[in-house]
């Protein structure tokens, strides 16, 4: 059995991304698009090596989201791997919904995938972590079973922040986080409240109820059931974005402030 789960977890991280993330539309990407993106990983490499970090909290800006006051949609932890040859490379542990299902899984990939996401504005972002908080996740991040602890299949891109019934991205990487920095973190329950505490905000959405009619029925991967009647009657979606994960690293020293990362 446990031979099994180990390499139920290593398929997981390990297998190819054609369709992570994205919508399975076929649509091969551009000449274009693959510099802009490799472009995009090249100046982030080099502003993270320029200062020296081991860990950060990286975004991209995958979708619109200006129209519910976001800039970036899509966030994970990057960190650097020695290469063998006393050189090193960066990876990005990441959470990406299927196709458009229901259904997620946990990616390791390089600062290079990361960014052939198809994005909607070739932009990123990252957010240092304290010197503490960076040594505890170095610890967590190229360990298999460490980083799917506490992953939850079933995926809403709009799950309630303090809900168990979903996970979408953004969520596990501040419920992993939570649990590489405090050892008795063992389940999302206490991840979360370990949030809480930390005074962890979520972003709050205005999305009336033709928005999230049309959004349940037009996607498997977006659920509104999992938020308080109270709170979902009053068109208030409570969800994990990367902007607010930002706001609460910086307000509560978690981290520094967001650090773009443009090309031209």
């Amino acid at each position: 059995m446990k031979t099994r789960i180990t390499i139920a977890v290593a398929a997981a991280l390990l297998a190819g991304t054609a369709h992570a993330g994205r919508s399975c539309e076929q649509k091969p990407p551009t000449v274009q698009t693959i510099d802009r993106g490799l472009a995009l990983a090249a100046r982030t490499q080099e502003m993270l090596d320029t200062l020296g970090q081991d860990v950060v909290v990286l975004a991209r800006a995958g979708q619109d989201l200006t129209k519910y006051g976001q800039h970036y949609s899509h966030i994970g932890l990057a960190y650097r791997q020695p290469d063998g040859k006393g050189g090193h490379v960066w990876r990005v542990v990441h959470k990406l919904n299927h196709c458009g299902t229901a259904e997620a899984a946990v990616y390791r990939q390089g600062l290079g995938e990361f960014f052939l996401d198809d994005l909607w504005r070739y932009e990123a972002a990252f957010s240092m972590p304290s010197p503490d908080v960076q040594q505890k996740l170095l610890a967590v991040l190229p360990d298999d079973r460490a980083v799917t602890r506490l992953h939850h299949k079933p995926y809403s891109i709009v799950s309630y922040a303090w809900g168990k019934t979903y996970q979408q991205s953004n969520q596990w990487t501040i419920e992993t986080m939570a649990a590489a920095v405090d050892p008795e973190v063992r389940t999302r329950a206490k991840a979360q409240a370990w949030l809480r505490l930390r005074d962890y905000r979520p972003a709050v959405l205005k999305l009336d109820a033709l928005t999230r009619l049309g959004g349940r029925i037009g996607a498997a991967n977006v659920a509104f059931d999992d938020h308080p009647l109270e709170k979902r009657f009053a068109d208030r979606i409570e969800t994990v974005t990367a902007d607010s994960v930002f706001r609460w690293m910086e307000r509560t020293g978690l981290g520094s402030a967001a650090v773009p990362v443009g090309i031209d």
